[in-house]
């Protein structure tokens, strides 16, 4: 039985959903022209009901499933750190795994009391203990194929799926990919099973209506509506953050299951809340049903998700930037770096590039351009508008297959300033010897000076800059001394704005500086 295709079947709720807003919005507007008591008027009619979503529950309820998942003692508790840390793992990627990682200066608002959210009854297992976590799914296929988040499976022993009439199958993982948190699961039933359909996620508007459908607390299949509350949120989750934000109340063991929209087809899949208390609070976000449909199918014919690449590390451009790059708006995604002999390099993309559309897609900011190469067809051509020097340029891409792994080094510190090198806008500087490129992991590639002490109050501070970043460009100008460094960076003060390139762990940054003429950053 198809599940998804109802809309016959939901007409009389949808109708009322449709109908009841212009009735409302009619006599409001008819009653303050003419100043009739809108309240006594109701009183005589009578309330307008509200839309049932009965039918709709009745008929998407048998394809939603209860996700049992048996982990031993270690799995457990990789799981329960997992939950319980504050925030996401803030993974991006690195800087040039899918065209475009997000260098990033801080950790997301959300990190504090972002959680998944998967029950785990037993928080202290015993040693050789098998435990039980629960989680929710949804079937896509009549024969057999389960979605769910791969959190809810990643260090699963057994999975058992399990149906609202209790009807229960042993479950294979057929695939699983980290970036997106999605997995699927496939059970071998004796008959066709209810399936759902996916909807389309770029056609969902703040505002409409939606139904969060799961497993919260291991009590069974229960429904929850609400409302569309934001779009395209950026959790700090991955490169392809782009979730749906929902008030639909959702909890511990809804991980994984599905978001109707009101002709009962998938349009999110619930990954994660934002909760001081891990309950729910009605900030909840689902992964797009576009983007977990191209991640499913994958799954479905390769076992894992093989991903269009760029090779370019990207960032917000912020006013500051804007500014010192002479754009007219902070919007794009700012090219940080470019890998040698990649698509970018091979297309003609450099560094400090702004890419402002890509194919037909806009790019307003940083996260907008990582879904688009990533969902590019592997081989083929990409059409990128960038802006450069204040004009703007048409280069075709040919995008490559995502390698396996792309490394990006994280280096610490323990530099102290010293009498060598020279000071300039709160910062000291020194020249990059190689006991410090070894130390700070500097690439051979770049060069540069390093800033071995930031004072708190400087500017650079303010905008982010921090002790063993490496300084290789001032103005888009490179700079091999501490002298030259200091000399360029008070004669940009002047100016006012001035734009530097950084170098951190390995990876390119800009940062923008708006300097007034007491030295403070504006």
């Amino acid at each position: 039985m198809k599940v998804g295709n109802i809309r016959s079947l939901l007409a009389g709720a949808a109708c009322a959903a449709l109908m009841l807003a212009p009735a409302v919005a009619e006599t409001t507007d008819n009653g303050a022209a003419s100043g009739r008591n809108l309240s006594q008027e109701q009183q005589q009619t009578g309330p307008i009901p509200l839309p049932s979503f009965a039918p709709l529950a009745q008929h998407i309820l048998p394809a939603v499933v209860n996700i049992s998942v048996q982990l031993n003692q270690q799995g457990a508790l990789q799981d329960q750190m997992s939950d319980e840390d504050q925030g996401g793992n803030g993974n991006n990627g690195g800087s040039s795994g899918n065209g475009g990682g997000l260098p990033q200066f801080g950790g997301s608002p959300f990190d504090q009391f972002l959680h998944r959210f998967f029950e785990n009854p037993f928080s202290q297992p015993q040693p050789g203990e098998h435990v039980m976590a629960l989680g929710s799914g949804f079937v896509i296929d009549p024969r057999g194929y389960v979605v769910t988040n791969n959190h809810v499976v990643a260090n699963a022993e057994k999975v058992t799926v399990t149906f609202q009439d209790q009807t229960q199958y042993p479950a294979t993982v057929i695939g699983r990919d980290t970036r997106t948190d999605l997995a699927l699961l496939k059970i071998k039933p004796d008959k066709p099973l209810a399936y759902v359909t996916w909807g389309n996620s770029d056609k969902v508007k703040v505002g409409d209506w939606v139904v969060a459908v799961g497993n919260p607390f291991g009590l069974g299949g229960s429904v929850t509506a609400g409302i569309v509350s934001a779009l395209g949120r950026n959790i700090n989750e991955g490169p392809y953050d782009d979730f749906l934000q929902v008030d639909a109340p959702i909890n511990r063991g809804n991980s994984g299951g599905p978001t109707f929209d009101l002709a009962g087809q998938v349009v999110g899949i619930n990954t994660a809340i934002y909760s001081p208390s891990g309950g729910s609070v009605g900030i909840g976000f689902a992964i797009p049903s576009n983007l977990a449909k191209y991640v499913v199918t994958q799954l479905e014919e390769h076992g894992n998700v093989t991903w269009g690449w760029l090779g370019v590390s990207i960032q917000n451009v912020t006013p500051s930037i804007a500014k010192s790059l002479g754009l007219n708006q902070p919007e794009g995604a700012l090219v940080a770096s470019v890998i040698p002999d990649s698509p970018a390099a091979k297309a003609g993309l450099k560094l400090g590039d702004v890419i402002v559309a890509a194919g037909d897609h806009p790019i307003h900011g940083a996260h907008d351009l990582p879904r688009v190469v990533a969902e590019t067809p592997i081989g083929s051509k990409l059409d990128l508008t960038v802006e450069r020097n204040g004009e703007k340029r048409q280069i075709v891409a040919d995008i490559g297959k995502m390698p396996a792994k792309i490394a990006s080094a994280a280096g610490t510190s323990e530099m102290q300033p010293s009498a060598e090198g020279s000071s300039a806008l709160g910062m000291q500087l020194a020249p990059l010897s190689p006991r410090l490129r070894k130390e700070l992991k500097v690439p051979s590639g770049v060069n540069g000076v390093v800033v071995v002490q930031v004072a708190s109050n400087s500017p650079v501070a303010a905008m982010g800059v921090q002790q063993g970043d490496v300084i290789q460009s001032i103005d888009k100008q490179p700079t091999t001394t501490p002298e030259e460094a200091a000399a360029a960076l008070n004669q940009a003060a002047k100016r006012g704005n001035i734009l530097l390139l950084i170098d951190r762990g390995g990876e390119s940054i800009f940062v923008g500086l708006s300097v007034n003429n007491a030295g403070n950053a504006g």
